[in-house]
């Protein structure tokens, strides 16, 4: 018999159809199961990389990787009702939800490594737990820094391990068979394996840095939330 190989082993188009069906599984689960992972406080990350990018009345705005929307509402604030702002994402039933909550924006469906608009266009660009689920991390950086205008910021919120090692062994050892048991539970224990296993296996926060650099990407800092297992990186496009 042969074996299938795990979503979270499988690269370019093959982990692109992949993480697109799985994704379409999970929609409607997802906002349920961001706040329940986060304790709640996923909304709070979102504010404060929104103000990091520095956004200013009348500024567009994307979010690539948009998913269900959340963080449509802290940029649609950050840049007023003269400003613009998009959301992105290549599985139609996460937009589906998004649209049934009324983002305050518009919403396209397309790849986060091809993006279907103009170079130079935003003033910030934000990505939530997006760049681990791409087919090819490096072009979907590129692309968020062709979109951006000279000057602008990205921000990116993602899964990371700990810097303290004690952490980073508990959380090994409790939240990866607890998000699988979730899973099996719901029914839906390949698309939660996948999240916990994606989780694991994504870059660190250096290596994240490192490759925002190589594709152009200025003054990048970090941020870590919940004791290390969530960091915020945010860059600027040189001018």
């Amino acid at each position: 018999m042969t074996s299938v190989k795990p979503t979270w082993l499988t690269e370019g188009q093959e982990k692109r159809e992949r993480v697109h069906t799985m994704f379409a599984e999970l929609a409607p689960v997802y906002d349920r199961l961001n706040r329940v992972l986060s304790l709640s406080s996923d909304r709070r990350w979102r504010r404060i990389a929104v103000r990091a990018l520095e956004l200013r009345e009348g500024d567009a705005a994307a979010d690539v990787c948009c998913g269900t929307g959340d963080f449509m509402p802290p940029l649609r604030r950050a840049v007023g009702s003269a400003g613009y702002v998009i959301g992105f994402d290549f599985c139609e039933p996460m937009l589906h939800l998004a649209r049934a909550k009324h983002v305050p924006g518009e919403l396209m469906n397309c790849d986060a490594c091809a993006l279907p608009v103009a170079s130079d266009s935003f003033d910030g660009v934000t990505i939530g737990w997006g760049l681990r689920n791409v087919s090819d991390l490096d072009a979907a950086l590129r692309e968020a820094f062709r979109i951006l205008k000279p000057g602008g910021r990205i921000a990116n919120l993602d899964m990371t391990q700990p810097k303290f090692a004690p952490v980073g062994a508990v959380s090994r050892r409790m939240f990866s068979p607890l998000l699988k048991a979730a899973g099996a539970a719901a029914g839906k224990a390949d698309a939660y394996a996948y999240l916990a296993e994606s989780s694991k296996r994504f870059v660190t926060r250096e290596t994240l840095a490192a490759a925002m650099v190589a594709v152009g990407f200025s003054e990048v800092r970090t941020r870590d939330f919940a004791l290390g297992h969530v960091c915020l990186h945010v860059a600027r496009k040189p001018l």
